[in-house]
């Protein structure tokens, strides 16, 4: 019997966080790299150098795949249609996918099935902005429909006066997304998995925290939630799994609103492992990693059941600290539970480069989890011990 091959368009993180969970179950993966250096690469045995934007590249890439998946959802949606046509198994496959890579293609279908939406319109040219500000208030958040990640590609437009000034984002792309500015409790995420057969499965909604537009700590699952909240938002992500004909893994960002609708309103899709979701390789049952491989391969799903009553995530970026192993011993002391995921990425100052995971035995314990998290992140980022704060007051709560 021969195991499968999949490969995966990206050398990311994510590609490389694959990679453990396709050899656990004796699957070969093979990655498309952008270049030599990438986090991928040194994880991946097979990991060729090509653009996700040349056809032929991803036809080549292609040759002796069982599956072809994604490290991000930049591939265009015409290149995804030619790799169809020519017989390869893409998955999630164009229609699913370019509700995460056109953001106006989203919110149309967020509207189509009746899920709460922000109020949005696409809009042409500042003429166009600054009627939608005027009738729905100001500020307005103003997005580029596509490439955009990690808070890049979103502005906050404050009046009409500002929105003058936005006359380059048209230039560079129109129409873009308007959308009215939130008011917001916290952030959430639905995290859910789809198999080509329609089986699904959810992992307990979560809450996310993000600094400058970048994830920056998950508490899985989200504390204090109603219960008739979660259970909404987790119904509407796999609704939207479903009707979209989503496979793999699927992110679904959420604004809590108390008291309006639903009790949330839907920001965001990604249709892959996502940030949210890196929590679950140390405190779920079945890691998004493993599962989004089972889903895309249309294996059976693998139970979301959580290891312990809370979770934290918490993302470290570079630092002041360039050799990180350096700073292993210490971490490593000084929280010995402490689950570290590094990218093996160059440091960069902001750029994510790993996380660290954390399972609680008691839900009461989420601030002395999340500060315990944060000092072996921050040991990391830095080189050093960081001056001690009380738990609950230090910067994991910015």
């Amino acid at each position: 019997m021969t195991f499968p091959v999949i490969g995966v368009v990206g050398g990311g993180q994510l590609a490389r966080m694959m990679a453990p969970a396709a050899t656990a179950l004796g699957f070969e993966l093979r990655v498309l790299a952008e270049g030599e250096d990438v986090s991928a690469v040194s994880a991946v045995p097979t990991a060729p150098v090509g653009d996700y934007r040349d056809l032929d590249a991803l036809l080549r890439f292609a040759e002796g795949l069982d599956v072809m998946t994604f490290d991000h959802e930049h591939v265009p949606t015409g290149h995804l249609r030619a790799l169809q046509a020519a017989g390869v198994n893409v998955q999630p496959g164009p229609d699913a996918l370019v509700n995460a890579q056109d953001k106006l293609v989203m919110r149309a279908a967020i509207d189509r099935l009746e899920l709460p939406n922000p109020v949005w319109a696409p809009v042409a040219d500042v003429a166009a902005l600054v009627s939608f500000g005027d009738s729905t208030g100001w500020p307005v958040v103003l997005k580029m429909p596509r490439g955009g990640y990690d808070g890049k590609g979103v502005r906050m437009v404050d009046s009409a006066a500002e929105a003058a000034e936005t006359s380059d984002w048209f230039d560079a792309m129109s129409p873009l997304l308007a959308e009215a500015k939130i008011a917001f409790s916290r952030e959430l995420s639905a995290l859910v998995a789809r198999t080509p057969d329609g089986e699904s499965r959810a992992w307990p909604v979560v809450h996310t925290i993000q600094v400058d537009g970048v994830c920056d700590e998950v508490i899985a699952p989200a504390q204090d939630i109603p219960v008739e909240v979660a259970a909404a938002a987790e119904d509407a992500a796999l609704r939207i799994a479903n009707e979209l004909g989503v496979t793999g893994v699927m992110a679904v960002e959420l604004f809590e609103t108390p008291g309006v609708g639903a009790g949330f309103l839907i920001n965001e899709l990604a249709m892959r492992p996502h940030n949210t979701g890196h929590w679950t390789q140390d405190g779920s049952v079945t890691s998004q990693f493993e599962q989004h491989l089972r889903a895309v391969l249309n294996l059976p799903l693998g139970a979301t059941d959580v290891l312990g009553p809370i979770v934290v995530m918490k993302n470290f970026l570079g630092g002041d600290n360039q050799d990180l192993f350096s700073a292993y011993p210490t971490a490593l002391a000084s929280e010995p539970a402490a689950k570290i995921h590094c990218y093996g990425k160059e440091v960069r100052p902001g750029r994510k480069i790993g996380h660290v995971n954390l399972v609680g035995t008691s839900a009461a314990d989420a601030a002395s989890l999340r500060h315990r998290a944060t000092r072996v992140a921050n040991i990391i980022r830095d080189g050093r011990i960081p001056a001690e704060t009380p738990p609950g007051t230090s910067e994991e709560n910015a």
